[in-house]
Order: C-alpha cells, then sequence, then structure tokens
C-alpha cells in the first residue's frame, strides 16, 4: 500500500520553493525544511519502488556524469537515480573527448547539455578545485541558456567535490534517521566522526567535512577525533559551529579516539589525508611537480603509519553506549585482515554491521533522485500524487 498521502502532507508543512529550478552543491547552503524535502521526496521514491509503481517523469532526456575519481557507489547511485526517473545517462570521459585537446569548460558544458536535464559531478581531489569547477561550469550553462543557445538549464548535483559529499552525507543522514526512528529522535544523539588508520593516503576530506556540515544541523551532539596534524578545512569547522549553536546541538574536537567513542550513539571511523597535505598535493599536481607528489605520499604514509592505533577494534566499540553503537562508513572500508593487513575496523565489527551499512548505501540513488526531482518539479506534491493516481506497473510479473 502506498503511503502517497502521507508523504505529501510532510511536504505541505515544509518551504522548499527555492529548490525549484535550482542546482545542489553543498548541504549547509540549504535550509532545514529544503533538507527535510529531500529525505521525504526519497522515502516517497523507494515506497513507490518497492511497491512496483514506475516514477518516471520524464519521457526522455539525459543525466550527464562527469567522474573525476574513481567511484563505484556514487557512480551507480546516480545512474539509477535518473533511470528511476526515465532519464537516459550518458558518461562524459574526459580522455576521450576533446577536453583533452584544450577544449574549455565553457565549451564542454554548453555542448553537453543541449537536451540533458541533469548534470552529476564527481571533483573530491583537489583543495580549491573541485566546488569551483562546479560552479565555473554551471555559469557556462547559465551563459549558454541566457544567448539562447540552450532553451533549458540543466540541474546540478554535486556528486562530491573537494569540500562536501552531499549525497553522502544525506543518505547517512536518511539511514540515521530510519534507524533511530525520526529525524525528531536524533537531537542529543552523539556521533563520533573520528579518523582512522589507512595504508593509502590522500582520502578526500568531503566525507568528514559532509558529516560535521551536515548532523550538527539536527541537534546532536557531533564530535571530530583525529589526531594532531590531521585537520579538515576551518572554513567547515566554523559551518559545523554555527549549525550546532543554531540547533542546540554541539560540535567538540578531540586529539583521542577513545575519547570520541565513550557513549557514542553512533562512530563514523574513516581516513582522510590532512588538509595542509592536500594543499601542498594540490599544488605540486598544478606545478607538474611529480617528484614532490611522491615525495609527499612517501612523507604522508610514513605519518599515517604512526596512528596504527586509531582503528575501530571490538575493544573500541566496547566503549561506546552499550556497547552497540552503530557504526557507519561511506565504503569502501580498509578491513583488517581482509582488505589490507592493517586498516579502518577489525573485520569482526564491519561483518557484524554488513547489513545495516549496505542499507547504509542504498538511500544514495533515492537521494539523490529527489533532489533532481525538487528541481525540476515545480510541485512535487502534485508530481507524487499524479505517479500514485496513475499507478503505473513499473514491471509485469
Amino acid at each position: 500500500m502506498l503511503k502517497t498521502n502521507e508523504f505529501i502532507e510532510r511536504l505541505n508543512k515544509l518551504d522548499f520553493k527555492d529548490m525549484y529550478n535550482n542546482d545542489f552543491f553543498l548541504t549547509w547552503e540549504k535550509s532545514r525544511d529544503e533538507l527535510e524535502a529531500v529525505f521525504t521526496v526519497a522515502d516517497a521514491l523507494r515506497d513507490f519502488r518497492e511497491n512496483n509503481v514506475s516514477t518516471k517523469i520524464f519521457d526522455s532526456g539525459l543525466g550527464i556524469s562527469l567522474f573525476r575519481d574513481n567511484s563505484t557507489r556514487t557512480r551507480f547511485s546516480f545512474a539509477s537515480a535518473c533511470n528511476l526517473l526515465g532519464l537516459e545517462v550518458q558518461d562524459l570521459d574526459e580522455g576521450k573527448s576533446q577536453v583533452a585537446h584544450g577544449e574549455t569548460v565553457r565549451e564542454t558544458a554548453n555542448m553537453v547539455s543541449f537536451m540533458a536535464d541533469v548534470i552529476g559531478i564527481r571533483d573530491d581531489m583537489y583543495i580549491g578545485k573541485g566546488n569551483a569547477y562546479m560552479h565555473e561550469f554551471m555559469s557556462a550553462v547559465q551563459e549558454g541558456h541566457k544567448d539562447g543557445i540552450l532553451d533549458h538549464v540543466p540541474t546540478l548535483v554535486n556528486l562530491q567535490c573537494d569540500i562536501d559529499h552531499p549525497t553522502q552525507a544525506m543518505a547517512d543522514m536518511l539511514h540515521v534517521i530510519h534507524e533511530f526512528g525520526g529525524v525528531e529522535n536524533l537531537k542529543g544523539k552523539k556521533i563520533a566522526m573520528t579518523w582512522a588508520y589507512s595504508p593509502s593516503y590522500g582520502k578526500p576530506l568531503s566525507v568528514p567535512q559532509g558529516i560535521v556540515g551536515l548532523f550538527t544541523r539536527m541537534g546532536m551532539d557531533v564530535v571530530l577525533a583525529h589526531p594532531e596534524g590531521y585537520d579538515i578545512m576551518g572554513e567547515v569547522e566554523e559551518v559545523a559551529k554555527k549549525n550546532a549553536a543554531e540547533s542546540g546541538g554541539s560540535f567538540t574536537k578531540t586529539n583521542s579516539m577513545e575519547e570520541a567513542f565513550k557513549d557514542a550513539d553512533i562512530v563514523y571511523p574513516k581516513s582522510w589525508a590532512p588538509f595542509a597535505a592536500m594543499e601542498k598535493r594540490t599544488e605540486l599536481y598544478g606545478n607538474g611537480d611529480m617528484d614532490g607528489v611522491n615525495q609527499l605520499e612517501k612523507e604522508l604514509l610514513a605519518q599515517n603509519a604512526q596512528h596504527k592505533d586509531w582503528a575501530c577494534t571490538e575493544e573500541m566499540m566496547k566503549l561506546t553506549k552499550d556497547g552497540k553503537a552503530l557504526y557507519m562508513h561511506c565504503l569502501p572500508a580498509d578491513i583488517t585482515g581482509v582488505s589490507c593487513k592493517e586498516g579502518e575496523v577489525d573485520a569482526s565489527v564491519f561483518d557484524r554491521y554488513r547489513i545495516p551499512l549496505y542499507k547504509e548505501a542504498s538511500f544514495k540513488p533515492y537521494i539523490i533522485a529527489a533532489m533532481i526531482l525538487l528541481a525540476k518539479c515545480e510541485n512535487p506534491q502534485e508530481t507524487l500524487k499524479a505517479l500514485a493516481d496513475a499507478s503505473k506497473v513499473r514491471k509485469m510479473d
């Protein structure tokens, strides 16, 4: 039985009109109502899918994906989201395009957007570059529309940049909302966003930044833990402090993983590279200094190796609330004895939470689809009602 009316009633209480014909860059640029609208539409779309009802709001059109970093979950989540709404997906492989021959961002943006309804971009490896590239891309699209080149403006969905990973953080939050029985039950819950050891270097900052930037919106007690020197962007910490003050939650920092885990309701142990090192890495790549890049990698791997005790072990989990905190990860995790000799999490811990982890990941296609629908439908309530009234069977049994 569809619960569409319930979701429509929720949307009727929210103000999200500014999402129409707009992009999704960072979660903290959206209001609390707009975030809740995304969660609500995501749940509605999942309800349709689970009841075998078609949610195709497009008869044709393209979703363009541009991944400048490797991806499994986000790549397939974007493709799934577009398909769920009736769009086909075309991947823009810069190595096979004229970008390799010096084509400008302005030209690329216009050439791929003729019949595109949404553009999904992942550009997360270089500090000061990824989010800026997305804005440059969309400015070119807006200019193309103004000049009469494009008859419409596609929507951008940030599939991960150097600052935030909004689709991941939103999927994580929706998972938490379901695990704790509603967003109203999150106030006062403690989440430990902690660094964890990895035998690799250069992992983006956008996941921990996305988590502290979003979870502080819900009145939660967010603790950021990392060894000295593994700081995230200062501007994101300021966002987290402001969010916590407004929501009645808290944002604190510690250099002790044990302190962060103590009495935590949720733990999110995840490796990332120090902000200062990522800035240096960006500069080295920009200067074409590959010897410098290789030397930096050696230094960072040696630095990581000094903190192998920063791992989500069975003993560490016993420190959490009743020893049963919800373990979360964006995946893939570095699992000790499985994917590496020593890593972020014990195999026994990961295996115990494997099913919830996969469920966590399953929310991302619906989050992305909700972002698209809210940007493309002026009245999402009417759109959802029309889909429910039609109840077109998605597949024949």
